[in-house]
């Protein structure tokens, strides 16, 4: 009841149209029976940044859009509809491997303290029937999701207690290569996985945790989802056809995803959902490295020249239609079966118009709707993906019940 209130709230200050509010009023039904399951979302790390760490330190139970930086509190949780939520237990991939296992541990322990701190609100979910559970009785599943493989320190037996820990995926990369898997946006090492990072999918398989190709090179996509003996995921990526990022997912790997059984959710990120955004962070860069270059000792030379390229080249936005385009891509080159959200709120510094915060899933689901995404494509998209693809994970795992852990090291499995 309290959700639809505040959803019902949330439209009238819109203001919409009336065949906007139609399509919107559609969605919040559809959302009332079906979670809307988000796959990534950083508020763990936003509160460790920016608040001591301390769920306590803001009030979450109250809107922050006007006193705080956060795209997330629980009104606006339940103004968008959001019935399942993967938290991202973030750490830097500047971190040495200890130092990052010793982080990601502190950011599992700062989610079971936020969803502490609001029982009514939150549960922690670690399967596919918890989160519906838990949609049925009216809280927020809440479920944790580490964004770099580094943070195992290369030791199958930290990547059990992370599991045991309530971890459900690992993004096997973030910006950096690792020492068995290459990242989209460094430099590559292995063409892909290493026999170890083969080892660590094998490993997750095992244990039925998803397999997360977010920020991994495109070899590494492949050789995933070549090993994985069950579907994947991209817990926050869009499409590579229509904004060329090489943190998007190509279509011979969307058509490879489909054949897994896997799941691209469509991330909200402006550089990844708009080509004219990406194209202009990388002029951006292209001009920081070329100050650099001129100035070398003198920062405040380099500051300056680029707030000037800045005013001669102001930032444009992304939109609501930008991440509609990459769901419709998604849905129209892997199927409607394979197509999720990813939003990375509280991720990121900027977010396309109209989707300013976690209360705007609606939005984005009644503009799929004005372009023809049926009640059931809706459905799938919001939940019934995530879950079905959860369930074929959780499945394979209990066939491997009498498979042994595996004992492999890095030295014995990294190539001569």
């Amino acid at each position: 009841m309290l959700r639809a209130c505040l959803i019902a709230v949330s439209l009238t200050a819109l203001a919409l149209p009336a065949a906007a509010q139609d399509d919107a009023a559609r969605a919040r039904r559809i959302l009332d029976r079906t979670p809307l399951i988000d796959g990534h979302n950083d508020l763990p790390w936003a509160l460790r940044q920016n608040h001591g760490n301390d769920p306590h330190a803001v009030d979450l139970s109250t809107d922050l859009e006007a006193s705080t930086e956060l795209h997330t509190d629980i009104p606006r949780l339940r103004a968008g509809g959001v019935g399942g939520q993967f938290w991202s237990v973030y750490v830097p991939a500047t971190l040495t491997p200890v130092e990052a296992a010793k982080a990601t541990f502190e950011q599992i322990d700062t989610v079971k303290r936020i969803v502490a701190a609001h029982p009514d609100v939150f549960e922690l979910a670690t399967t596919a029937d918890d989160i519906v559970r838990i949609h049925r009785a009216g809280k927020i599943a809440s479920l944790i999701g580490m964004e770099g493989g580094y943070s195992i320190d290369d030791s199958l037996g930290l990547l059990r207690e992370f599991f045991d820990a309530g971890t459900r995926y690992i993004t096997l990369t973030h910006s950096r290569t690792t020492t068995w898997a290459d990242s989209a946006t460094d430099a590559p090492k292995w063409g892909g996985l290493s026999p170890f990072g083969e080892e660590v999918v094998r490993e997750m398989n095992r244990l039925g945790m998803l397999v997360d190709l977010s920020h991994v090179s495109e070899e590494t996509m492949l050789d995933a989802i070549r090993v994985s003996q069950a579907p994947v995921i991209f817990s926050h990526s869009s499409a590579r056809a229509i904004t060329a990022h090489p943190r998007n997912v190509p279509d011979r790997v969307l058509r490879e995803t489909r054949a897994n059984g896997g799941l691209v959710m469509v991330t909200f990120v402006p550089g990844f959902v708009s080509e004219t955004v990406r194209a202009w962070n990388a002029g951006r860069a292209a001009e920081d490295a070329r100050l650099k270059a001129l100035n070398p000792g003198d920062p405040a030379a380099v500051t300056a020249g680029l707030a000037a390229w800045t005013t001669a080249n102001p930032i444009p936005t992304a939109s609501i239609g930008d991440v509609a385009d990459h769901l419709d891509h998604v849905k129209a080159v892997a199927g409607i079966d394979h197509v999720g959200i990813g939003g990375d709120f509280d991720g990121v510094d900027a977010l396309p118009v109209g989707l300013d915060g976690v209360d705007d899933y609606p939005a984005l689901l009644a503009e799929l709707m004005r372009r023809g995404w049926t009640e059931a494509d809706i459905r799938k998209l919001a939940g019934e993906n995530i879950l079905r693809v959860m369930r074929a994970v959780e499945a394979h795992a209990a066939t491997q019940a009498s498979v042994r852990p595996s004992l492999a090291r890095l030295p014995d499995a990294a190539p001569e």
